[in-house]
């Protein structure tokens, strides 16, 4: 859990660039969200990478995650 805030910081981001019509940003910053599950993954063992998806989660999260 303590990891979680990077991956809300990066949310955000990608919300307001897809507001505004960053379309490209807003797909870095997707690709930012995976690499950083992935890296957390790896350093803590967790499957989840220490982000357990309580409260909010994106739509597009729950697509690349399979939660929601």
């Amino acid at each position: 859990m303590k990891h979680d805030w990077i991956i809300n910081v990066l949310s955000d981001l990608g919300t307001f660039s897809r507001q505004n019509g960053l379309h490209a940003l807003a797909s870095q910053l997707e690709d930012a969200k995976f690499v950083a599950h992935a890296e957390i993954a790896s350093r803590t063992g967790d499957p989840c990478g220490g982000v357990h998806f309580v409260g909010r989660v994106d739509r597009e999260d729950s697509e690349r995650f399979g939660v929601g």
